[in-house]
């Protein structure tokens, strides 16, 4: 049963869509492959690619097959010293309409115009396909260019608040967890991952309502700290 206060413990992820946005939207590099070359664009720094690449719907006919086919590829590594660090893959999959750019911050080239083909999501759960419309209507999370720095500083300057979540974790964790660290966290909550002697588990700890801001992150911080102090209380008291 969940108590008046206290989050949920399996907090739903984000959407595909979602989450390629905010890998997007966070990333520092990329690989390109088009006309069979593959280069490596960084300094994106932070800046969604989005916002230099142009992605247009996939015309029926149009002499496609002339069209270079270009592969944008991104890496999401987790910010914290996590066994496997990958939390995802993203690949954007489509046509130049127009002749590729570099794409990274620091190049003043226009930008590239893309007939889209398919976006893909790859986690530990399988392989999402997004479509173009889908991916229009989603928006990065409001924590994506943040999460880094709070995940750090979570881990650096606060490690024994991390400890403290463990106690929302249900079931309770049992001695073969040798090391839990914060995975990631966006505007529905928190994810813990529990190294355990073999292998792991990521647990989702659920803000009290969604995030529309990053103003709003530390009051639901606080929230799940509070939340987690009030059930080592309930722990403690004599039966």
């Amino acid at each position: 049963m969940r108590l008046f206060g206290d989050p949920a413990t399996s907090a739903a992820p984000p959407t595909a869509a979602e989450r390629i946005r905010s890998v997007l939207a966070a990333a520092h590099s990329m690989t390109v492959i088009t006309d069979g070359l593959r280069s490596e664009v960084r300094h994106l720094d932070g800046g969604d690619p989005m916002g230099r690449l142009h992605l247009h719907p996939s015309e029926p006919g149009g002499h496609a097959e002339h069209r270079p086919a270009i592969r944008l590829e991104f890496t999401d590594v987790a910010p914290t010293p996590v066994r496997d660090r990958v939390r995802a893959r993203v690949t954007v999959l489509g046509r130049l309409l127009t002749p590729y750019s570099d794409l990274s911050a620091e190049s003043g080239a226009e930008s590239t115009c893309m007939e889209f083909e398919r976006a893909e999501l790859e986690t530990a759960e399988g392989i999402a396909y997004v479509g173009l419309e889908e991916l229009d209507e989603a928006g990065p999370d409001p924590l994506a260019a943040y999460e880094a720095g709070m995940l750090t500083h979570l881990l650096d300057d606060h490690h024994d608040l991390v400890t403290l979540l463990l106690r929302l974790v249900q079931p309770q964790p049992t001695a073969t967890v040798v090391r839990a660290l914060p995975l990631a966290m966006d505007r529905y909550g928190i994810t813990l991952r529990l190294e355990e002697r073999r292998g792991h588990r990521d647990v989702r700890l659920a803000f009290p309502s969604p995030l529309d801001d990053v103003e709003q992150s530390g009051a639901q911080i606080q929230a799940l700290f509070s939340a987690a102090r009030r059930r080592s209380h309930r722990n403690t008291l004599p039966a």
